[in-house]
């Protein structure tokens, strides 16, 4: 089921006795799986120097329908990719963003004549003292008798305000909920109103009925393939009670 949420195939082999009766099944990759041009032949592909192919008729598939074909499968969350993009691409931004030093640091820009040159020096000695380990550095910049606009500065951390960070991850969090139709209560998500989420327990009855639940009917298909009924389930309603034990 992980290869079938995340690749939109699943594959089990079937490993037959020495009657020909089935006897276990086990999970193939859905990674290094390829289908052959007669759609019913399996392959195990890491490269193209080591291929198995496996016994014909033994491999189950499970697949996520895709309207451009039907060779394999297609994940459902391809639509919120863009927005896990964005929001990788909002990470490393503020991360390289800070790591560069551009959040901090400011020149201090004195035009006054001072009376002595040990008040300018001493002035210049405190600033360069009041760094901490890491941080960017602080210019001094003393032009007596300087005009007013002689030196302009165009801080860097102006870029903080722009790059609209915390929209951003808010949107594309959203779109990545809605994308894989999980509850924020059940995803650690802390939330920013003061009504909450609303139950946790309800929250879960509702993904597992909603979402859980028709994942495991997709792989009921499992029985008819097999012939044999492997494959059980139980049904969840919101009250909590068993539809089917």
């Amino acid at each position: 089921m992980q290869d079938f949420i995340v690749f939109g195939s699943g594959y089990l082999e079937r490993r037959d006795n020495a009657l020909g009766r089935p006897l276990s099944l086990e999970p193939a990759l859905a990674k290094y799986m390829r289908r052959g041009i007669d759609l019913d032949r399996y392959f195990f592909v890491q490269n193209w120097q080591d291929t198995h192919e496996f016994k014909r008729g033994s491999d189950f598939h499970l697949m996520e329908p895709d309207i451009n074909q039907e060779v394999y499968g297609l994940p459902e969350y391809l639509s919120a990719l863009h927005a896990t993009w964005l929001n990788e691409s909002a990470t490393l931004f503020r991360r390289r963003y800070y790591k560069n030093g551009s959040h901090a640091g400011f020149i201090l820009y004195m035009t006054n004549a001072a009376q002595k040159q040990e008040y300018v020096d001493a002035l210049r000695e405190a600033l360069k003292n009041s760094k901490g380990p890491s941080n960017s550095g602080n210019l001094f910049m003393y032009a007596p008798n300087g005009k007013m606009e002689g030196i302009q500065l165009i801080p860097v951390s102006e870029v903080a305000a722009k790059d609209d960070f915390w929209n951003i991850k808010n949107v594309t969090r959203d779109d990545q909920l809605a994308a894989h139709r999980v509850p924020p209560q059940l995803m650690g998500i802390i939330p920013h109103n003061t009504g909450g989420f609303g139950d946790a327990a309800q929250a879960a009855l509702a993904f597992a009925r909603n979402e859980v639940k028709p994942l495991q009917d997709r792989l009921m298909e499992l029985n008819d393939w097999l012939g044999a009924p492997v494959v059980r389930f139980r049904s969840y309603t919101l009250n909590g009670a068993d539809d089917n034990p």
